[in-house]
């Protein structure tokens, strides 16, 4: 009943974390919508005079006005204007035989292109008004100013005259064709297609188009999210468990599209936006795959709002290509700045190849494009902070980090070389092992490498333990009872757990300093109390570390190289046959006692590192000649 109660909170515990995991991109997508920018929400067409119309035949769902240009409209404001006389009274008490203003009236009136003036209700031309300069060039004498402008009124008879002019001119039908597909917009045609556009900016067209075009947003980004997640249950499975990894692809999501929404809603252009954020990201902590597809997911998304979104998808369907290719393994900060370089190059190329692919034109091609692309790739440079940044956030580890950790100079390797020096040779020859049995079955050589020089770092706490550092001297555990000597021993790892975690190492090579032994025996002192005690039941824990044991490739090709490297050291004799058996008799042991029955690690894995070690070991002891003495004359 126990067992069962268990097992049901396990169950439900699992079911839990799922729900949890799928919420985070139920959220995710409300947010995306969330931010969406609402104006033109119901007319997504992109067009642009003299390029090709690049949707299906479109017809009108309902009248509409054309609407003028503002060109349009302020021409034929002007001209109506042109017939207007501005009203003017006089000033009580001042001699009337001229008409005279002041010089700033008579600067707005020319300025305004009025031609004549409105006086008690008589129009006269505006070469018969002076101002007292110009007065009294003419008439020889000083004319004070008599008019004054009757602003109240010729505001009012202005505003009456200006509504008399059309915004419109002419209509569109109900289930009239506007334009076709592949017909270059005219300016016609793209004043007809800005009167539409606004005609669905109106309120009056009610809430109804408004809620379905939501409605819509919210299907397509839960469908593009949803494909996402169904590739990671299918290719990814381990990604899509690990809820760290579930936030930083909605993070990065959440970061590219956010970034997109608000420049639409400021109306800058979307191609300033480093979306190469996405893949490159993705590629220094996971792989190319999941990469690009996620980079995919967020532009298909992003499409959705943005101006021109098939021109926008296939540029950035190159940006993503591009990054992913040439930073197929970050480890030099340098790579950084090549991978931005060779995205401005393909941006460039992209846009000016679709624009003359849709006008055979240069006259279509927009030189801010290519500047907007230089910002964009000055941008995508500070992709190195993010990684950073998201290293200490999530806990996960860059190929520029495992670079600086296998720096042998560093402070902590350059204190295990003083302390244990045997320790540090060890750890150099099976960091070689097992990087070359990596690199063969796929696996990640940088990152097992890391790991094996850090596997040992806690003998340096009593180094004179460990025979590889005595150096002739005596070793002190034959010494103490085998049971001690075990535990002595086995001490190295935890110690090594908590140097590591003082010197602040990541957890991924933390875990290699846990698991590199896993629960195996030390076999030496528990062979050697065996056969001292042949009648006693012996207690294997006192002689078992604690593990865990390796749940990854690489954690297991370093419990391999480990205890293998250290058999070596045995070995009289290294022909390609005596080796063979060594390393055969040592991996088949630590199978035999399930080491490696976490590990995803197959068949033909096993037999490919087999094969490594062999060769490494055989060519790492090979023999040289002796060299003749020269015979004394």
């Amino acid at each position: 009943m126990n067992f069962s109660n268990l097992q049901s909170k396990i169950t439900n515990f699992k079911y839990a974390q799922t729900i949890f995991r799928l919420s985070i991109f139920v959220v995710l997508a409300a947010v995306i919508v969330l931010m969406f920018p609402r104006y033109n929400n119901s007319f997504r067409y992109h067009y642009e005079i003299g390029k090709p119309w690049g949707y299906s035949t479109l017809t009108a769902d309902f009248d509409f006005p054309i609407y003028k240009t503002d060109e349009q409209l302020e021409k034929d404001q002007k001209q109506l204007l042109s017939t207007f006389a501005p009203f003017f009274k006089y000033i009580p008490h001042v001699q009337r035989d001229v008409k005279v203003v002041s010089l700033e009236t008579m600067e707005w009136l020319q300025a305004e292109g009025y031609t004549r003036i409105d006086i008690q209700q008589h129009k006269y031309p505006l070469s018969e008004v002076y101002t007292p300069k110009t007065a009294y060039k003419k008439f020889g004498y000083d004319c004070a100013t008599n008019l004054v402008l009757d602003t109240a009124k010729t505001e009012e008879f202005r505003t009456k005259l200006l509504a008399t002019v059309s915004p419109t001119q002419g209509m569109v039908q109900k289930g009239e064709k506007i334009i076709d597909n592949g017909d270059l917009v005219t300016e016609r045609n793209y004043q007809i297609l800005q009167s539409l556009r606004r005609a669905y900016d109106d309120e009056s067209l009610g809430n109804k188009q408004r809620t379905l075009s939501i409605l819509g947003e919210s299907m397509l980004v839960c469908l593009f999210l949803l494909l996402f997640v169904i590739y990671l249950y299918v290719f990814r499975i381990t990604y899509l468990r690990a809820i760290p990894t579930v936030l930083f692809f909605c993070l990065q999501m959440f970061i590219v599209i956010g970034l997109a929404c608000l420049a639409l809603r400021f109306n800058l252009t979307v191609y300033l936006i480093p979306f190469a954020w996405v893949p490159i990201l993705t590629r220094v902590f996971f792989d190319s795959r999941t990469a690009l597809f996620l980079h995919f997911t967020t532009i298909l998304i992003t499409s959705i709002v943005v101006p021109a979104p098939v021109e926008f998808f296939f540029i950035q369907i190159v940006v993503g290509m591009v990054a992913v290719s040439s930073l197929s393994d970050m480890t030099r900060r340098a790579q950084l700045v090549q991978t931005a370089a060779w995205i401005f190059l393909a941006q460039v190329m992209a846009y000016t190849a679709i624009s003359f692919a849709q006008t055979g034109a240069f006259s279509a091609i927009n030189l801010w494009m290519y500047i907007y692309f230089f910002i964009c790739a000055l941008l995508t440079v500070g992709c190195y902070g993010l990684i950073y940044m998201f290293e200490k956030m999530f806990h996960f580890i860059s190929s520029i980090t495992l670079v600086e950790l296998t720096d042998i100079n560093s402070d902590l390797l350059h204190t295990l070389a003083e302390r244990a020096p045997g320790t540090f040779q060890h750890s150099m020859q099976v960091s070689n092992l097992a990087a070359e049995a990596a690199k063969t079955i796929g696996a990640n050589a940088l990152l097992v490498r890391t790991g094996a020089l850090y596997h040992d770092i806690g003998k340096m706490t009593d180094p004179l333990y460990y025979v590889e550092n005595q150096n002739g001297v005596d070793n002190p555990l034959l010494k103490m009872d085998p049971r001690d000597a075990a535990q002595v021993v086995i001490a190295h790892v935890a110690e090594g757990e908590k140097i590591a975690r003082k010197n602040h190492l990541p957890e991924v090579v933390v875990n290699f300093i846990t698991t590199h032994h896993g629960t195996s025996l030390v076999r030496y002192f528990y062979n050697t109390y065996c056969n001292a005690h042949p009648n006693e039941k012996v207690d294997e824990s006192l002689f078992r570390y604690p593990g865990a044991k390796p749940s990854t490739k690489e954690g297991a090709i370093l419990m391999m190289a480990d205890a293998i490297e250290a058999r070596s050291r045995s070995l009289e004799d290294f022909s390609e046959a005596s080796v063979t058996k060594a390393v055969n008799q040592m991996i088949d042991s630590q199978i035999a006692d399930g080491q490696f029955a976490e590990t995803p690690l197959s068949f033909k894995d096993v037999e490919d590192i087999r094969r490594v070690f062999v060769a490494r070991i055989t060519a790492m002891n090979h023999h040289r000649i002796s060299y003749p003495t020269l015979n004394q004359k």
